[in-house]
């Protein structure tokens, strides 16, 4: 090979490698651009409910520290977190914030509705079935 080829092969193999190297960085980049993520997996927005408690799970990125109802709650290492709620009779807004290690925070509101709820009538229903 002569000494040109073996120039443009080098030439060839560094375009490459700052290719992948730029490929790598803008995906791993992508997460500090994006900011935190949260996402309210179940129940869905608008649900109404006979019973006053309620389990809340979802799943949260690039997240650092997340509140429900300003009170802290625990992610796994994944991201999911799961909560059980008692909700109030009537209309009930929760509110998710998560912040990221930039200190960029992100809020989510869940709206659920909770229909009359009558501790006796629900026991009684219990015994009946």
């Amino acid at each position: 090979m002569s000494a040109r080829g073996l120039f443009l092969l080098k030439v060839f193999a560094g375009c490459v490698a700052v290719f992948v190297l730029a490929i790598y960085l803008f995906h791993q980049g992508q997460s500090l651009i994006e900011g935190p993520i949260l996402s309210v997996r179940s129940p869905i927005n608008g649900a109404t409910f006979a019973s006053p408690l309620v389990e809340i799970w979802g799943t949260s990125k690039n997240i650092s520290s997340i509140q429900l109802n300003d009170r802290p709650i625990f992610i796994d290492e994944e991201g999911f977190f799961k909560e059980k709620l008692l909700l109030s009779s009537g209309y009930n807004i929760i509110k998710f914030s998560g912040s990221d290690r930039f200190g960029r925070v992100k809020e989510t509101f869940l709206e659920l509705i909770l229909k009359e709820y009558d501790k006796e009538n629900e026991q009684t229903k219990g015994s009946e079935g």
